[in-house]
């Protein structure tokens, strides 16, 4: 299937390992350019030149921290002027940490609302001029199957994230009208650095080991494995694709099964 992304326009966040970065090189490798973003410069330079390398599309990479303020504005202007518009947008950021509700401050709650929350809105508010000019604009918003499904210990990303996924469907039944595409994709336990930290946080509470903390979670997954970045990366590019016109206001879980609700 041609995924119609050839010559398209996209930033992608926090993109310099794991999910983002899977995503972006898959959008490459489907044709299309991207700005890849993450707080280290050093390191999303050498991610926008290895996704360039192996591909030969157009990668640029832009350093900021989109949970503080007016840094997703500047992003965005970064992204557009390198590549003359935007027709994606993919917003990712690292999750929260671990822990039970007493565990966290005022501060930390802020912090995970700027960062799970906050970073979504600002990103989408700056590139909606953008994105109403390109004629197949589409928006990701990047969160976690613990929006339906809460994970103990947990407690920040559990509530926050599902606040994005209001924000994701709310936009698109307010902007669905221009064209705009609004979907959120969902990740089950996939093998990523934030992973093996959940692991090793899991496996330090429990005084197990991080292997046998994966094999225990891997017995609640139907399919009886964890998932690997590219499989969720072929979700997500096609999701924000011309192919996926009609899709809209959804939230896909890339999971396994491991979701029991059947809605």
């Amino acid at each position: 299937m041609d995924l119609g992304l050839t010559d398209k326009r996209a930033l992608i966040t926090g993109a310099s390992r794991g999910l983002g970065f899977a995503t972006a090189l898959t959008l490459a490798r489907e044709g299309c350019r991207v700005a890849v973003n993450s707080r280290d410069e050093e390191r999303i330079r050498a991610v926008a030149e290895r996704i360039a390398g192996e591909t030969g599309t157009q990668a640029v990479g832009l350093a900021g921290d989109v949970s503080e303020l007016g840094i997703a504005e500047k992003i965005v202007q970064q992204a557009v002027q390198a590549l003359g518009g935007l027709d994606i947008l993919i917003t990712n950021a690292g999750g929260p940490p671990a822990g039970s509700f007493e565990m966290f401050d005022e501060e930390a709650w802020q912090k995970a609302i700027d960062t799970s929350l906050l970073s979504h809105v600002r990103l989408i508010r700056a590139a909606l001029p953008q994105l109403r000019k390109s004629s197949t604009p589409s928006v990701l918003t990047m969160t976690s199957y613990t929006v339906k499904q809460p994970i103990p210990n947990l407690v920040l990303s559990n509530s926050i994230r599902a606040a994005t996924v209001g924000l994701t469907k709310s936009l698109a039944l307010d902007l669905g009208k221009e064209g705009i595409r609004f979907n959120s994709i969902l990740p089950g336990w996939t093998m990523t650095e934030r992973v093996m930290d959940l692991m090793a946080f899991r496996a330090k509470n429990n005084a197990t080991t991080v292997e046998e903390e994966i094999e225990k979670q891997t017995a609640e997954i139907p399919l009886g494995r964890v998932g690997n970045p590219q499989e969720f990366a072929n979700a997500a590019a096609f999701l924000v694709s011309p192919a996926a016109s009609f899709i809209h206001g959804v939230a896909l879980a890339v999971d396994g099964g491991i979701i029991k609700a059947t809605l």
